[in-house]
């Protein structure tokens, strides 16, 4: 309380000029720089936090990428790797050209991976094979195929290996591809085979680039083979990457060809190989964005601080030189000078003062409705700058991002050496995937449904282990590509036959989903399992359930469901069937239309 006593004895003492100017310093325009101030920088962090984080996000997304690819290469390679006919035809020492060429075009193999996979730009085989020409993908090994460094890489160690090796089109245009490098032993001639395939850049293009983000993709220290710039393409990358680290992650900011940036770098392992693929990814709009930023907040809190400042110090003057002109001539009355001046500007309080210098409590309440005006006037400056609040970015989720979380913590796994939990995360990925993408839709191949399935009952084998079997048989003169089925039809009905068929199996329980026609019209598709089976009231009692829902009983509603779907796609001609005896199991019958139902 002394202290403000003698606060209160100091400001009164000074002049109301003064006063003013503590006032509006001390109470408004101090406090609003210090809570802009704090703002603006709260906003730049928020900002390079949210550029960051985008550019990580498309960071994991090129590795996914890369990763899908790289593994599906890897697989194709194993392929090949083990393929008889292949062996053979590298072996054969032919008698003629001729016979050495009609035996490569009957070795369709190679052609039909490039046919049928976009992200292959070719595929090559250097042989040994004295007898065996040029033809298409399978190349005799010359002299000059021996110097490169890659080839006799390959000769001196059976790992896989990536490299990033230059490319000529049927243009001569030169670009810089992405190649698996493996050996093909030839056992029988004792010989090796050397075995090369490329990654087309112009997918690695359709896949990656999406935004307006500056991204590279290398392989160890060879050059850049995928870039959104194409003149890095083939050259060796300048970025800072340490090499020794096994898995090497920067995030932060990076300065590149004198431009500074935000980036992103990580380390993908690929499959089954010691090579290492570097994804590089930066932003180089980010920083002048947030400057711009930052720069037009400034720029509004120091006009809207400036603006009052020029305001408070016009009205202040004019006021201050109105009390002086007062306190003057009423210095003139008490001195007994009573020829005061007639022109006093204003029509206000403070002329009603020096008309009426009697009335000198009025003046005093005139002066403090003066000053509770200018508290109002405080007030509304203060709401003015409440205005400048700003809203935090979020980005959306794709309909994908847990199918892409997934992909994530499996490539994770792989990296941690768990094949186990990632072959699980694989396929629960793939089985979501195949959910996601069916969902709204009203019908799918036969194929990718028993895909699925069989998907699903891995999952649940590695759940219970030898409690859950299973076996899928599809008659012969079936292709399950060529037909159409209702989508997630098959699913409820293997959960149940686990849930409740093989109840109180402890082993060896053995599910069994089978494929076959009934002449020319039908599909049938029987799922039965080995468990306890029903009696026949409880028979009759799941019968009736499918065909009538029971509103007051939760059970058989997943049977009824798919019924009542078949019924309502396909006719009251078609629907399921249930057969069961105590002990014996239980077998479910699903009757389709046989002909290639496609999508409206």
């Amino acid at each position: 309380m002394n202290i403000l006593t003698v606060f209160g004895k100091l400001f009164s003492r000074t002049k109301v000029k003064k006063q003013l100017y503590f006032i509006y310093y001390s109470a408004i325009l101090i406090p609003i720089l210090i809570i802009g101030f704090f703002l603006i920088l709260y906003t730049r962090r928020l900002l390079l936090d949210h550029y960051q984080n985008q550019v990580e996000a498309d960071n994991t997304r090129i590795k996914s990428i890369m990763f899908d690819v790289t593994t599906s290469v890897y697989n194709i390679s194993d392929e090949i790797f083990n393929d008889k006919n292949l062996q053979t035809l590298l072996a054969t020492r032919y008698n003629s050209k001729e016979e050495a060429d009609r035996s490569c075009i009957n070795y369709t193999r190679v052609k039909n991976y490039i046919n049928k996979n976009t992200f292959i730009s070719s595929i090559e085989l250097y042989t040994t094979n004295p007898t065996i020409h040029k033809y298409a993908s399978i190349i005799p090994a010359t002299e000059d195929t021996a110097k490169n460094d890659w080839y006799q890489q390959a000769l001196q160690h059976a790992d896989i290996s990536w490299k990033s090796l230059y490319s000529i089109d049927t243009w001569n245009h030169v670009s810089q591809e992405l190649c698996l490098i493996r050996r093909i032993p030839v056992i029988s001639a004792k010989e090796y085979a050397v075995l090369i395939i490329r990654i087309s850049n112009n997918y690695l293009k359709n896949r990656i680039q999406n935004n307006t983000l500056f991204n590279t993709v290398s392989v160890n220290q060879d050059p850049v083979f995928y870039s959104t710039q194409r003149n890095l393409s083939g050259q060796n990358l300048t970025i800072p990457i340490d090499y020794g680290k096994t898995q090497y992650l920067y995030s932060g900011q990076l300065t590149y060809e004198n431009k500074k940036s935000i980036a992103n770098i990580s380390t993908l392992l690929p499959y089954s190989s010691k090579d290492r693929i570097y994804m590089t990814t930066l932003d180089f709009d980010a920083l002048p964005d947030i400057n711009n930023i930052i720069l037009i907040c400034t720029s509004t809190l120091l006009f809207a601080s400036a603006l009052p400042v020029l305001l408070i110090i016009y009205f202040t003057n004019k006021f201050s030189s109105r009390i002086v002109t007062l306190r003057g001539e009423m210095h003139k009355v008490c001195s007994g000078n009573y020829h005061i001046i007639d022109d006093f500007k204003g029509e206000d309080e403070i002329s009603e003062v020096y008309s009426d210098l009697k009335v000198m409590i009025q003046s005093i309440q005139q002066m403090d409705a003066r000053m509770y005006e200018a508290k109002i006037q405080e007030e509304i400056l203060k709401n003015q700058q409440q205005k400048m609040e700003f809203k935090m970015l979020a980005s959306q989720i794709n309909p994908h991002f847990l199918y892409n979380t997934l992909e994530t913590i499996r490539m994770k796994a792989l990296t941690e050496g768990n094949p186990e939990v990632a072959n699980v995360i694989k396929l629960l990925g793939k089985s979501m995937h195949y959910v996601l993408e069916n969902t709204g839709t009203s019908s799918t191949t036969l194929k990718k449904e028993l895909d699925y399935i069989s998907i699903y009952l891995t999952i649940q084998k590695l759940r219970f282990n030898d409690r859950v079997n299973y076996t899928l048989k599809v008659e012969e003169n079936i292709d399950p590509e060529d037909y159409q089925i209702l989508p997630l039809l098959l699913q409820p009905i293997v959960e149940n036959a686990i849930l409740h068929g093989l109840e109180g199996t402890e082993a060896r329980g053995q599910i069994v989903i089978e494929v076959k026609t009934k002449g020319d019209e039908l599909l049938l598709i029987d799922i039965s399992d080995n468990g306890l089976g029903m009696t026949r009231e409880e028979l009759d009692n799941l019968t009736s359930s499918i065909r009538v829902r029971n509103k007051k009983s939760a059970s058989g509603i997943g049977l009824y469901n798919i019924n009542q779907r078949i019924k309502l796609f396909y006719g009251e001609a078609y629907g399921m069937e249930i057969k069961s005896n105590p002990l014996e199991g239980t077998l479910v019958s699903l009757t389709l239309p046989l002909h290639n139902l496609m999508e409206e």
